[in-house]
């Protein structure tokens, strides 16, 4: 491991792959896929999340059939850059499950939020209630998405 990045091998990516793919696979199945032998395949695993590579197993919902079918990108832009200001804002992001990711970006706005709710109106009634009722937002410029072309949650290995 060089600066928090480790080197694998292409059995311990192939048993990567896999996990991202399905982790509720039986350690003979991954064994098979990745080439190695369960008692391995067992301590690999163990090493990883030691390591923080592999940092949670999930079940991945269908977003339409669990009742959050719109998914909006939201631009959004403080009002000042203290550190008061930012650790409020993260604070906030971090109270709402509707938003499922925020990312601090470079740009015209500070950080663009990923935020799933069941429609419009619901999108509507979050963001008056919570995100444009806050002093520390100055602004929020919303983006629907229209079609989803790819969602995934497996990285490149």
């Amino acid at each position: 491991m060089i600066m928090g990045f480790m080197e694998f091998s292409d059995p311990e990516r192939a048993l990567l792959r896999e996990i991202q793919r399905d982790s509720s696979q039986p350690l003979a199945a991954l064994a098979e896929r990745a080439g190695m032998a369960q008692s391995t395949v067992w301590r690999k695993l163990q090493e990883f999340e030691a390591a923080g590579v592999i940092r949670g197993r999930v079940a991945i919902l269908d977003p339409a059939r669990a009742g959050a079918k719109l998914a909006v990108l939201a631009s959004v832009s403080l009002s000042d850059h203290s550190e008061a200001s930012v650790d409020g804002f993260v604070a906030l992001v971090r109270r709402h499950p509707e938003i499922l990711e925020c990312h601090a970006v470079s740009g015209e706005a500070d950080y663009v939020l990923k935020i799933r709710v069941a429609d419009v109106e619901a999108y509507e009634a979050f963001m008056s209630r919570h995100l444009l009722r806050s002093p520390l937002v100055r602004s929020v410029q919303s983006a629907f998405v229209l079609k989803e072309i790819k969602a995934s949650t497996a990285l490149p290995l």
